[in-house]
C-alpha cells in the first residue's frame, strides 16, 4: 500500500492511496524539500535546497546544487530510481526543479517537476 502525500483521508474514510508512479514522485518531493535534521530518526534525510533560493545565482552554485540533489536522491531512493538528469531554474524567490529518472522496477522513464515560491517574511 502506498499512502498518498500529503496525507489525506479517502472518500471511504481510510488513508488515501496512490499508484507507484505518483508515489515515487511524492518520495522525490519529500527528499528535495525536507531539511536535513528535520526528521528525528533520520537526520541525514533531505537536502538544504531551500537555503539556495535566495543565494546569488551562478554556474558554480547550480553545479553544487545539482550534485547535492543527485547525492540525496541516490542515497535515499537508489532502490527505486536512477536519476538521469536534473534541471534547476531559479528566479527571484521561485525555484523550479525538473528531475528525469528511470523507475528500476519496470524500466519506465519518468519526469517530475517541482516548483516552490518562497515569500519573504516581513517583520
Amino acid at each position: 500500500m502506498q499512502v498518498s502525500f500529503p496525507f489525506q483521508i479517502s472518500s471511504q474514510g481510510r488513508s488515501a492511496t496512490t499508484g507507484q508512479e505518483k508515489h515515487i514522485e511524492h518520495l522525490i518531493e519529500q527528499v528535495l524539500f525536507t531539511a536535513p535534521g528535520e526528521r528525528v530518526n533520520r537526520p541525514e534525510f533531505g537536502t538544504s535546497l531551500l537555503d539556495f533560493v535566495f543565494a546569488p545565482a551562478g554556474d558554480e552554485l547550480m553545479a553544487a546544487t545539482k550534485f547535492m540533489i543527485q547525492g540525496s536522491l541516490q542515497q535515499q531512493l537508489n532502490h527505486l530510481i536512477q536519476v538521469q538528469d536534473i534541471h534547476i531554474e531559479s528566479e527571484d524567490a521561485c525555484l523550479q526543479i525538473t528531475i528525469q529518472y528511470l523507475v528500476l522496477e519496470n524500466q519506465h522513464q519518468a519526469v517530475a517537476q517541482f516548483k516552490r515560491t518562497l515569500n519573504a517574511v516581513m517583520p
